[in-house]
């Protein structure tokens, strides 16, 4: 019997947990705010390459301290494809950034839960629970909903923005199969630097100057994106992922509010029931998820 003391030991950490999942999330939305603020300026490749660069510089204490034989690694072909899939991720979902509301681009990136289970059934042999299928049916629904295909307000490049969401699932997989051997850090490391090195190489052609009232912004992305990575990875410490997994989704609920604040962005009744579907049964699938197995630290753009 678990006495009352270990109840509230135990009560503190979900909280905790919680807590850092929730601040991961504010930081998350800023980070995606910032996104769209400087893409009206500068193009696409060069954000990709600054949040990667500049999320780099500000880990790099935390790279330090473990020192270099903590990233030595013997996967680095399965590192590279984690990263080449997430830096993909980052590209689609930095563009839909800039092109749509920030919380339907946001959520669109999100949809990673979804498929997840999909990615790990074809690439990984995981197999699928029955009562799975139906959370996913219930979340694709919602995709569909703010897709809006065959209607007047159909974005096509909602579909960039739902592509990130499933490279970023790509990419969670492959991390999946990574934490079998290697650590977070190292993980965080390889994922970071790949995406800085491969980034630079599109600005030969595409570089532009940024002004220099962006460039206090573009560190601050990359240093919101990198505490954002941080929290995260503590909330996962403090509590399973089937319990504080699911306060992930309150990222929507901030990039809402950002996105009415700054720009007067109001998600149309389709988007708004999406939105709900998508949410819910984004929780559901991490919950579930997470009583199966533990899941692995899941950095984001």
């Amino acid at each position: 019997m678990i006495g009352r003391t270990e109840r509230s030991a135990v009560g503190l950490h979900l909280k905790r947990g919680a807590l850092y999942m929730i601040g991961s999330s504010l930081l998350f939305a800023a980070m995606g705010a910032i996104v769209k603020i400087v893409s009206q300026s500068l193009p696409n490749e060069m954000v990709v390459f600054f949040r990667s660069a500049f999320g780099l510089l500000a880990l790099a204490p935390w790279f330090l301290h473990k020192g270099v034989r903590g990233l030595a690694t013997r996967r680095f072909p399965q590192h590279l494809v984690r990263g080449l899939a997430g830096l993909a991720a980052m590209y689609c979902f930095f563009y839909a950034l800039a092109h749509m509301r920030l919380a339907e681009a946001t959520l669109l990136n999100y949809t990673t839960p979804l498929f997840i289970p999909l990615i790990a059934y074809v690439w990984l042999g995981e197999a699928v629970p029955r009562r799975m299928w139906g959370m996913l049916a219930i979340g694709f629904i919602g995709v569909t909903l703010i897709l809006k295909p065959g209607l007047a307000l159909f974005q096509p490049v909602a579909l960039i923005g739902l592509a990130s969401g499933v490279l970023a699932a790509l990419a969670m997989a492959s991390i999946r199969n990574l934490t079998r051997t290697e650590s977070a850090t190292r993980i965080v490391f390889y994922f970071t630097a790949i995406a800085t090195v491969v980034s630079a190489v599109p600005l030969v052609w595409s570089w532009t100057t940024p002004p220099i009232e962006f460039w206090g912004l573009l560190v601050a992305m990359g240093a919101l994106a990198s505490a954002a990575q941080l929290l995260m990875t503590r909330a996962y410490a403090q509590a399973p992922a089937a319990q504080i997994g699911p306060f992930v989704y309150t990222i929507v609920v901030f990039a809402g509010i950002i996105g009415w604040t700054l720009w007067d962005e109001v998600p149309d009744g389709f988007s708004l029931l999406g939105t709900v579907l998508v949410c819910l049964a984004g929780a559901l699938t991490i919950r579930r998820a997470g009583r199966l197995a533990p899941s692995p630290e899941m950095p984001k753009p």
